[in-house]
């Protein structure tokens, strides 16, 4: 039964209970909150020392907080007892409830382990329930209140100031006591955790702030032009920001930029290589045409910035001035092709030209299976014998050199098997060229309508005359004026070349042989008339050689026959006519 005293024990221990514990809420750090907890079990609960033991990260646990007694403070706070050690102390106890109590009986065993303590020295106990200096008590604290929850730290505590073991109320008070510490200890963790987050998270904005700025100024100061333009979705490629040197670059203002996309700007030739930049993210060569309408050479460069989550987010795309570059490099193309004192194509680039119109294939290649079928049955085409189909010279058996008579060995029937052969055969061989438009000659010395590719070799009379009689640069004088009267005589798409020295050649497509010489009769008419040079006039003749170019031969070949016919051409003429000066 209670005495009449008890009540009035247990309401004041609830006081100071209530008063630590309020504490405990109010301190505004970890540091302050463990040694709270520590100042509570001596002022509040009325024992002489307090210690706090709180695990760490490696599981082990560390004197964390100490009250009672300044000179075992600074002794064994911050000692590390290891977890072992703990568990095997708490294991060997006592159960008071959620305490554990291991007496003085037993506690030598202890002696040896490495777990800090500090003992109050004191009498020999004389009754039962006092307290010897040896006995010692335990409060675990869990994260959830109870022993099933994480383990985050022990409270020990040593002789009540009465001298005597609590008893059931104090032991309660005790438990109730270690539960509210573990609740401030974990909610100061939680709010320093939070706290460090909150630095880190500001420092982390501070530098992002930071970093947005120097890209800020690097964009906008950038000494060649840069944009940032959308990436992905109905709106990619559109510009949404630009710095002053692109605007000054292309001679528009930021704002009219906001209005385009690359897309808008680039030269229709170079949308293709825009795309694929665009795409892969990397570097492309192309023309962005200026607001006077003028076009720009410029190497673009685009990076894809991404986000870790969201993927792709835009382009950064620095756009670099090569128009002066570009411009060295045609002038050494053209210098690498033309003529250097007439402006003309030079050889190379002339046989160039005219290879890239040929293919090997025979013009007289022969037909197929089905117009050798047709042949054999009489039904071939409306041409007979040596005929022209599709600009192709008809089938004559007995002419090919491939031989592929429709017949059998013995003369006798159709060879199906061998006709079908020979059509692989020559399938397999001129296949290359089935997407080609086959480049065809007139036939016979006639003109009977075929339209080709011309090519007049053009030879100066009378050339060598004003070189020996008036230096090189009357001559050189002269071959600028002939080129010129020479281009000024041909159609558009034509292409008038200088072999070098005297020789010229002229390649026109699309005539017939009559349209030929008329050509080359006009050609000469212009280079006849006086050319002034230094105040003096000076004339040159002309002879021309026509040739034809047609597939199955080579530039070279063409040029040759074209030469040879001039020589022809020069030989027949009386020399009276050709004479100049």
């Amino acid at each position: 039964m209670e005495t009449e005293s008890e009540p009035y024990v247990r309401l004041a221990t609830l006081r100071q209970l209530h008063q630590v514990v309020a504490e405990l809420n109010t301190a505004r750090s970890l540091a302050d909150t463990l040694q709270a907890v520590a100042d509570g079990v001596v002022s509040g609960l009325g024992y002489e020392l307090g210690c706090v033991n709180l695990v760490r990260a490696d599981g082990d646990l560390v004197v964390a907080a100490f009250a009672g007694n300044p000179a075992a403070e600074a002794l064994i706070t911050g000692r590390v007892g290891s977890r072992a050690s703990w568990e095997r102390r708490l294991a060997m106890g006592e159960a008071w409830g959620s305490l554990r109590f291991i007496p003085h009986t037993e506690g030598w065993v202890l002696v040896d382990d490495d777990v800090p303590q500090w003992h109050t020295d004191g009498p020999e106990p004389r009754f039962e329930d006092e307290w010897h200096p040896s006995d010692r008590l335990y409060a675990p604290m869990y994260a959830t209140g109870s022993s099933s929850g994480e383990l985050i730290g022990v409270i020990s505590v040593d002789r009540p100031r009465n001298g005597r073991k609590p008893g059931p109320w104090g032991q309660e008070a005790l438990q109730m006591y270690a539960f509210q510490a573990a609740i401030a200890i974990s909610n100061a963790r939680l709010r320093a955790n939070m706290q460090r987050a909150l630095v880190r998270l500001e420092r982390e904005q501070q530098a992002l702030r930071a970093s947005e700025e120097s890209f800020r100024q690097a964009f906008e100061y950038a000494p060649s032009g840069m944009a940032i333009a959308e990436m992905g979705g109905d709106q990619h490629g559109r510009i949404l920001r630009t710095n002053d040197a692109l605007c000054r670059l292309l001679g528009r203002p930021a704002a009219a930029m906001r209005r385009y996309s690359f897309s808008d700007l680039v030269h229709p030739e170079d949308i293709g290589t825009l795309l694929r930049t665009s795409a892969e993210g990397g570097r492309a060569e192309l023309r962005l045409g200026r607001r006077d309408g003028t076009y720009l050479w410029v190497s673009l460069r685009n990076s894809v910035v991404a986000d870790a989550t969201d993927g792709p987010r835009f382009l950064l795309t620095h756009v670099e001035d090569i128009e002066e570059r570009k411009r060295r490099e045609l002038h050494l193309a053209h210098r690498a092709s033309h003529d250097a004192l007439t402006g003309l194509p030079n050889s190379a680039e002339l046989r160039s030209r005219l290879g890239s119109r040929l293919c090997g294939r025979p013009q007289s290649a022969p037909q197929g299976a089905v117009e050798s079928l047709d042949a054999a049955y009489g039904a071939g085409p409306p041409y007979e014998g040596a005929g022209l189909y599709d600009g192709v010279p008809a089938y004559d058996a007995n002419a090919s050199p491939y031989d592929p008579s429709p017949y059998d060995s013995n003369g006798h029937g159709f060879d199906f098997a061998r006709a079908a052969a020979d059509s692989a055969s020559l399938a397999s061989g001129y296949g290359t060229y089935d997407h080609h438009v086959h480049v065809v000659a007139p036939q016979g010395e006639h003109d009977d309508g075929t339209k080709g590719l011309a090519v007049l070799f053009c030879d100066l009379d009378g050339f060598k005359s004003i070189n020996d009689r008036f230096g090189h640069h009357t001559g050189d004088a002269v071959l600028i004026e002939v080129a010129r009267r020479l281009t000024s005589g041909v159609r558009d798409g034509d292409t008038v070349a200088r072999l070098g020295g005297d020789e010229f050649v002229v390649l026109a497509d699309g005539l017939g042989r009559a349209d030929a010489a008329d050509l080359a009769v006009r050609l000469r008419n212009a280079i006849i008339p006086p050319i002034r040079v230094d105040g003096r006039a000076v004339r040159v003749g002309a002879s021309f050689g026509i040739g034809w170019a047609h597939c199955g031969m080579s530039a070279d070949e063409v040029l040759q026959s074209a030469d040879q016919r001039m020589y022809i051409e020069k030989r027949s003429r009386a020399k009276q006519h050709r004479r100049a000066g």
